[in-house]
C-alpha cells in the first residue's frame, strides 16, 4: 500500500524493463499502469502486497531528445500527430471523446449535456428518424462510463434489433456486449460459474424486451438489472389508452418497475413518442418522472413545460442541418406518387369483391347498428387485403372458405370481436388480421360467391393481368439501371412473396432479390441482408417487420411503397431506413404506388397521406394514426360500400365520418404543435458546446489530422495511400510492417475513407481504428529506437525555411494533468500535446504562442540540408539554453492546468454546476522534440 502512495497518477515508472504511466486506482493495493505509447488493451495491474523483489517498481524520467538522432523535419509533424491521435483521455470536459471511434456532430451533444445536468439520467430522446438517436445514447453511456458513474448497462430493444445494437456498441465504443434472448439464453446460462442469473454476471447486455417482459423472467431481471438502461423503440412500451392496470401491457409493466428504482439511469429512444393519444404519451413520460403521467397537455402551464423540457429532446431534421453552422449532410429525397390503372379483369374482380363485401356488411335483417359497423369494418379489411395482390386475395378467400366449411367461428360476441379487432393498433405486423373476416358467423350461402371470387383471383394470378406488379417491375428495372438499390415495402407476407417471385421472373439473374418477412427469425433476416450487401445489384422486398429501427442505408438507396399504409407515420418509418444520416448516396428515391381507378387506394391517398404530408410540410409535426383506426375504417366503409342513394340508411349511419377524420387530423396537428412547443432547449448554449468540441479536436486531432497522418505515415513506412479522385483513397499496405498490414488481412489494395458517413465500398479509418492506432504506436517507437529500413522520426533537427526571419526554436511537449472531482476521490488523467517556442528579436528572447508555434510546425518546409555536425552542435546549444528557460516552461505547464480548470468551469456552468473539478499538472512535462528553424541564407 505504501508503494502505491509513492507513485501518483500521471507519473512515470520503470517496471519489467519498460516505462509505464501510473493510472488512477480505487484500490490502494493495486497499481494500475499503462505502457508509454501503449494501448488500453495493454493496461496492467500490479498487486503490491505480493510484488516480486526482483521486479522492483522505480520512478522513471521521460528521455530527453538526443542531439545525435537527427531526422527529417517533415517527420516532426508525424510525431506530433502520432501522440495526439494516440491519446484516449482527452483534456476537454467531454471525457469520452478520445475513446469514440467517430467524431460526433455538435447537435448530437445536446442530449449529453442534458444528461450531465441531472443527478440521475432520465431522458427521452425523440429526434426524427435518421438523425442519430443511437449515437446520442452511446455518447451518454460512454461519458458516464468514463466518469466512473456507470460500470454495467443493458440495452433493451425489440428482438430484431439486438444484433444491430451489438454491432453499434462494438463499432462505435469498442464494447463487446452479449445478446440475451430466447435463442442465446441457454448457452449463456451454461457458461455461468454459479446460480446467479446471466443479468447479474454480464456487465454489458443487449436484451430482447420480449424475453424479459414475461412474468417468470421480469423479477429476475429487476433484481439483477444494471444501473444504466437504454430502451429502443420506446413508443411500443406505452400503457394503452383505457388500460386499467399496467399488467395489460407487459412491456410497459417491465419499464414501470425498472423506473421505480430512482437511482437507475434510463434513456428512452423513439422517433414517434406521441401516438395521438395523450394518455399513452404521458405514460411514457411517467417513466422518467411519475408526476409527468398526470400532466394535461391541453392545459399545461409554463412551469410544467420548463420542468418537462429538461427530460425530453425532440428535433426535426430541418433543425439540425446547419446547427452551429456545422453542415450535416442528408441525401436529397426524390419523392413521387406513381399511379397505375387496374386492368379490366382486375376491375371486374374488384366489383365482384365489393358486391360480396356489401353482402357481408348488410347480412341479416335483425342486426343492430353496432353489428353493422363491425361487419362493415370486416368487409373493408377483406377489400384492403384482396387488392394488395392476387396472392393475398387467394390467401384470404381460401381461409374464409375453409372457416365456412368447417363451421369454425371463434368469436361470435360483438364486444369480444371489437376488442380483438382493435387490439395492439400500433404494433408492426405483416400478419393479416384474419379475424376481421373470419370470426363473424355469416351465412353459409357465401360459399358459392367465395369460390367464384377465388377463381377470379386465380385467373388474374395466372394470366398476369396485374398492372400493379407490372408497373413495379418497370420502375424497379429503371432504378437498378440508374444504380439504385430499392426496397419494396408490402403490408402482407403473401404479397411480399408474390412480388419477389414476379421480380425474379422478370429481371436478370445477376440481381440479388430477396423477400424478408416475419416468417424468418431475426438472425435469418440479418444474415440475408448482410449477404445482399455483398451483391453489386440487389432488390429487397420486405414487410413492415423491417420498417422500424433497422439501419439499411448501407445497402439500399430507394423505397417503393407497394401497399399504401393506413398509418401515415409508417411511410416516414419505412423511408427512414434508407434516408438517414450515414446514407452515402446523394439522392434517395421514395415513391408511393397507387391505383388510379382503385377506390381503396384513392381513399387512403386523399384522406390520409396527402393531408398528413401537407400538415408535416406546413408545421413540421408528424401525425400518428393507428393502422386500424376506427374512424378511418368507418370512413372507408362509407366511401366504398354505401356511396349511392339505395344505401341511404347506411349513409345516415356513416354521415359524420369524413368530418370525424378531418377533426382527428386537426386535433393530432394541434397536439403535435403543442408538444413540440414544450421542448425547446434554449438552456443548452450552442456556443459553449462548439468551443468545447473545437478544444477536443485540437487536443486529439480532427478528421483532417487523421487523413494527413495516415497518408504520410504509410508513405514513410514504404506503403502508399493515394486519393482515388472519387470518394476516398487507395491504400497499398503490403510493404508496411507485418503486424500493421494484417489490419486489412494482408490485402494488396484497400479502398479507405476518413469521412463518416463512409461511401459504399470503402472502409472507414478513424482515429480509433486499429490501423491508425498501430501506425501511431510504431512511429512513436521509431522516434526512440530508429530502424534503418523505415528512416528516422525526428525528435531533433535544424532546417532552413522561408517561414521565419530569425532563428526560431520550437519545443513540442506532452502535458499530463490529474483531474480530481472535489466532491469525491475519483481521479482521471488528461493528456495533451502542446507547442511552445522562442526566438531572438533585437537581442531579446521572445516566446511564441501556441497557434504561431503550431503554424510553423505544420507549414514550414526544409529548403536545404545542413550538415549533421552543425545540426548537432546547434541543437546542443539550444537545449542548454532551453534548460535555462525551464522556469518559463514549467510555468506554462501550470497555465495549461489552469486552462483545463477553466474549461471545466465553463462546462460546469453549461451543466448547471453538477461537478467542480481541479487539475494538477504532472511536472516536469515530457519534452518530445526540439526543432530549430533558420531563415534562408540571403535573409541572414
Amino acid at each position: 500500500m505504501l508503494l502505491n502512495k509513492l507513485h501518483n497518477p500521471g507519473e512515470l515508472v520503470h517496471y519489467r524493463n519498460r516505462d509505464w504511466m501510473v493510472l488512477p486506482s480505487d484500490n490502494p493495493d493495486l497499481l494500475l499502469i499503462k505502457p508509454l505509447g501503449g494501448s488500453e488493451e495493454e493496461e496492467t495491474a500490479v498487486f503490491l502486497p505480493v510484488s516480486i523483489p526482483q521486479e522492483k517498481i522505480t520512478s522513471a524520467n521521460f528521455p530527453e531528445p538526443n542531439p545525435e538522432q537527427i531526422g527529417s523535419f517533415e517527420t516532426a509533424r508525424l510525431l506530433y500527430d502520432a501522440f495526439r491521435l494516440s491519446f484516449r483521455n482527452a483534456s476537454g470536459p467531454f471525457r469520452c471523446m478520445g475513446k469514440l471511434s467517430f467524431r460526433p456532430r455538435a447537435y448530437q451533444l445536446v442530449p449529453l449535456v442534458m444528461s450531465l445536468k441531472m443527478d440521475t439520467t432520465r431522458l427521452l430522446v425523440a429526434d426524427d428518424v435518421g438523425i442519430g438517436k443511437t449515437v446520442e445514447a452511446l455518447i451518454i453511456l460512454k461519458e458516464l462510463m468514463e466518469r466512473g458513474e456507470v460500470k454495467r448497462f443493458a440495452v433493451i430493444c425489440p428482438p430484431h434489433l439486438c444484433e444491430q445494437w451489438q454491432q453499434e456498441l462494438r463499432d462505435k465504443l469498442d464494447i463487446q456486449a452479449e445478446i440475451i434472448r430466447s435463442s442465446t439464453a441457454a448457452k449463456l446460462d451454461r457458461q455461468l460459474p454459479d446460480d446467479q442469473s446471466v443479468f447479474h454476471h454480464l456487465p454489458y447486455q443487449v436484451v430482447s424486451i420480449d424475453y424479459v417482459k414475461a412474468d417468470k423472467r421480469r423479477g429476475i431481471f429487476l433484481n439483477d438489472c444494471p444501473e444504466f438502461i437504454i430502451v429502443d423503440e420506446a413508443h411500443t412500451c406505452t400503457l394503452p389508452a383505457g388500460a386499467k392496470s399496467k399488467s395489460q401491457q407487459q412491456r410497459y409493466a417491465l419499464l414501470h418497475d425498472l423506473s421505480a428504482n430512482k437511482q437507475r439511469q434510463i434513456v428512452l429512444l423513439t422517433a414517434t413518442p406521441h401516438s395521438g393519444k395523450d394518455s399513452e404519451f404521458a405514460s411514457l413520460l411517467g417513466l422518467l418522472k411519475p408526476e409527468f403521467q398526470k400532466l394535461n397537455f391541453e392545459t399545461i402551464e409554463a412551469a410544467d413545460r420548463k420542468k418537462l423540457a429538461k427530460y425530453f429532446v425532440q428535433r426535426k431534421r430541418e433543425n439540425i442541418k446547419r446547427w452551429l453552422n456545422e453542415s450535416t449532410e442528408f441525401p436529397e429525397r426524390d419523392s413521387k406518387e406513381l399511379g397505375f390503372t387496374l386492368t379490366n379483369e382486375y376491375l371486374l374482380f374488384y366489383n365482384s369483391l365489393l358486391h360480396f363485401a356489401k353482402g357481408i356488411s348488410t347480412a341479416g335483417k335483425t342486426i343492430n347498428e353496432h353489428t353493422r359497423l363491425l361487419r362493415s369494418w370486416a368487409a373493408i379489411a377483406l377489400i384492403k387485403g384482396a387488392m394488395s395482390s392476387p396472392a393475398m386475395a387467394m390467401e384470404m378467400l381460401t381461409r374464409r372458405k375453409e372457416k365456412i366449411e368447417e363451421g369454425d367461428f371463434v368469436i361470435t360476441e360483438e364486444d369480444s370481436f371489437e376488442n380483438t379487432l382493435f387490439e395492439e393498433l400500433d404494433q408492426v405486423s405483416d400478419v393479416p388480421r384474419q379475424d376481421l373476416i373470419e370470426n363473424l358467423d355469416f351465412a353459409r350461402n357465401e360459399l358459392k360467391e367465395l369460390e367464384e371470387l377465388h377463381k377470379e383471383a386465380q385467373s388474374i394470378f395466372n394470366s398476369k393481368a396485374d398492372q400493379k406488379i407490372e408497373t413495379t417491375i418497370k420502375l424497379v428495372k429503371e432504378w437498378v439501371k440508374e444504380g439504385f438499390a430499392p426496397i419494396v415495402f408490402c403490408h402482407y407476407i403473401p404479397t411480399a412473396n408474390y412480388v419477389a417471385e414476379r421480380l425474379k421472373e422478370a429481371l436478370p439473374n445477376n440481381i440479388h432479390i430477396e423477400a424478408i418477412t416475419s416468417e424468418l427469425a431475426d438472425e435469418q433476416r440479418k444474415e440475408r441482408i448482410e449477404l445482399m450487401g455483398k451483391s453489386e445489384k440487389r432488390i429487397l422486398v420486405a414487410t413492415d417487420c423491417l420498417s422500424e429501427g433497422i439501419n439499411l442505408q448501407d445497402q439500399f438507396t430507394a423505397v417503393l411503397h407497394y401497399d399504401l399504409p393506413w398509418n401515415p407515420n409508417r411511410i416516414e418509418q419505412r423511408e427512414g431506413r434508407v434516408d438517414r444520416f450515414g446514407q452515402a448516396a446523394p439522392i434517395v428515391k421514395t415513391y408511393v404506388l397507387y391505383g388510379e381507378n382503385n377506390e381503396m387506394d384513392m381513399f387512403i391517398l386523399e384522406v390520409l397521406i396527402r393531408k398528413v404530408r401537407d400538415i408535416q410540410r406546413s408545421t413540421g409535426v408528424s401525425i400518428s394514426i393507428g393502422e386500424n383506426s376506427k374512424s378511418i375504417m368507418t370512413e372507408a366503409a362509407q366511401r366504398l360500400l354505401f356511396n349511392n342513394k339505395k344505401d341511404a340508411v347506411q349513409q345516415e349511419l356513416f354521415k359524420d365520418t369524413d368530418e370525424t377524420i378531418s377533426n382527428e387530423l386537426e386535433l393530432a396537428r394541434k397536439k403535435g404543435e403543442n408538444i413540440r412547443s414544450i421542448f425547446a432547449h434554449e438552456t443548452v448554449d450552442p456556443a459553449t458546446i462548439k468551443a468545447d468540441l473545437e478544444a477536443v479536436d485540437e487536443a486529439i486531432g480532427d478528421i483532417k489530422t487523421v487523413e494527413h497522418f495516415v497518408c504520410s505515415a504509410v508513405q514513410q513506412l514504404g506503403g502508399s495511400c493515394e486519393a482515388d479522385g472519387k470518394a476516398g483513397y487507395i491504400l497499398r499496405p503490403q510493404n508496411l510492417p507485418a503486424h500493421i498490414s494484417r489490419c486489412f488481412n494482408n490485402a494488396a489494395t484497400v479502398k479507405v475513407s476518413f469521412n463518416s458517413p463512409t461511401p459504399k465500398g470503402y472502409i472507414y479509418v478513424g482515429r480509433n481504428h486499429k490501423f491508425t492506432e498501430l501506425l501511431c504506436q510504431f512511429l512513436i517507437a521509431l522516434s526512440f529506437e530508429p530502424r534503418p529500413e523505415y528512416g528516422k522520426i525526428a525528435r531533433v533537427c535544424e532546417v532552413q525555411t522561408d517561414t521565419v526571419a530569425t532563428k526560431t526554436v520550437l519545443v513540442v511537449f506532452r502535458v499530463r494533468n490529474v483531474i480530481k472531482e472535489v466532491s469525491s476521490k475519483k481521479e482521471s488523467i488528461a493528456e495533451e500535446m502542446y507547442l511552445w517556442g522562442y526566438r531572438s528579436v533585437n537581442g531579446k528572447t521572445e516566446t511564441l504562442e501556441f497557434k504561431e508555434a503550431k503554424d510553423l510546425l505544420l507549414q514550414s518546409k526544409s529548403l536545404s540540408n545542413l550538415s549533421a555536425e552543425r545540426q548537432q552542435a546547434d541543437i546542443r546549444t539550444e537545449m542548454k539554453r532551453f534548460d535555462e528557460m525551464k522556469h518559463q516552461f514549467l510555468e506554462l505547464a501550470g497555465n495549461r492546468a489552469d486552462e483545463l480548470v477553466s474549461a471545466h468551469s465553463r462546462f460546469k456552468e453549461l451543466i448547471g454546476g453538477r461537478r467542480y473539478e481541479k487539475a494538477t499538472p504532472v511536472l516536469p512535462p515530457d519534452v518530445m522534440g526540439v526543432y530549430i528553424l533558420m531563415p534562408k541564407p540571403q535573409d541572414l
